[in-house]
Order: C-alpha cells, then structure tokens, then sequence
C-alpha cells in the first residue's frame, strides 16, 4: 500500500512555519515531552473552542502559546476573565507562567482541524456520515477550496465490519510542494467505537 507522508510536514522549512519554536541542547526529550503535555491539556481544556493549531514559543523559562481559533471570544471571556482563569490553571499543572496570545481563523471552512473535529462532533450527534463528509467538502469549496478530501474510517453506521469512505472534491496534489496543503486528523468516539476522519484541504499556490 502507497504510504502518505505528512502534507504539513513535508513543507516545513519550505513555505510552512513550526509549530513548536524552541532549542534546547541539553534537555531536548525533556522539554519536547513537556510540548507534548501542553497541546494535548489545551486541547482537552479547549475542547469546544475550535482551536485550528498551537504555536508554543520558548525562550529561557518564558512561554507564549499562540492560539489559531474560529471563536476568540469564547477563549478570551468576559474582560479577559477566560484567559486569566487559563493561566492560573496552566501554572497549577505546569508549574511555569505563560502567556497566552489568541488569534482568530478567518476562515474556519478552510481549516483541516475545524473540519475534521466538526465532522467528529457530528457523528457523536448520530448523524450520517456522508451528510457530514458532504456539508464539510461543500463548505469547504464555497469559501474557495481549490479541492478537499475527506477519509472515515471506522465502523460506519454502527456496521459489524469496519470500512473506509471517502469523499473527493476538485484537486488535492499532495506532491506539489508549492501547493498549500492543510491537513488534520480527529477522532469520534462513539459508542460503535473510535471513527478516525482525516482531511486534506487545497487552498491553492503559497
């Protein structure tokens, strides 16, 4: 079977930025797994707040999280008292002072993580998936998709056998490194069993 390689890891140091930008010498597995437990706490913390992605900055013992979402206001609160209650919490568990910088998706259609986890809160809500694979490729492509493609895999439906489905629309090249390619992976744990969704989303030439 023809492996894929990882669209946003493919064009890192090429047209794409990191998402963790940091150096360590010394203690690289030790602060690299201390990246590791903060994307997956914020996640779980912010699991409703459509996060896009996580840029964790580092700099001596100072840390600055960028936060990507669609709805900044949810974060941020009522006169910042989100942010504020996500610091006091942050410093509980990791013991480090941090700040926090939230900015807001434009355009949420045309993020592979929104999609991906929309599709995953949908199928949690019992709807079909190919409603779902459709009303997110559609959306996609009406806020200027150049393509999209969208992979379920999992038992379907509540299926006894466990199949993959996918949905393709205009053109995805995966192999063009000029093309701007956004790729996320989410997973609906649903009573079936876990449902893996995988989306690629063409946006065009960097």
């Amino acid at each position: 079977m023809g492996q894929k390689v990882h669209p946003v890891g493919f064009r890192l140091g090429v047209f794409e930025d990191w998402r963790a930008r940091w150096f360590s010498k010394k203690s690289y597995g030790k602060e690299l797994l201390e990246d590791l437990a903060i994307r997956k706490y914020l996640k779980s913390v912010l699991n409703f707040e459509d996060i896009d992605k996580i840029v964790i900055e580092k700099a001596g013992d100072n840390i600055r999280i960028i936060l990507h979402s669609s709805r900044p206001g949810f974060i941020i609160g009522k006169k910042g008292m989100g942010i504020e209650k996500l610091k006091s919490d942050f410093y509980n568990k990791f013991k480090k002072n941090v700040e926090f910088s939230v900015q807001e998706v434009k355009n949420p259609d045309l993020s592979a993580a929104i999609l991906a986890k929309s599709i995953a809160d949908q199928l949690l809500k019992r709807v079909s998936f190919k409603r779902a694979m459709k009303k997110a490729g559609f959306a996609a492509m009406k806020s200027g998709a150049k393509g999209i493609k969208v992979c379920c895999a999992g038992r379907l439906g509540g299926a006894e056998i466990a199949r993959t489905e996918w949905l393709r629309l205009g053109s995805v090249p995966l192999h063009t490194l000029r093309s701007n390619i956004d790729y996320s992976l989410a997973e609906a744990k649903t009573t079936y069993g876990i449902i893996g969704i995988k989306v690629w989303v063409c946006k065009g030439s960097y």
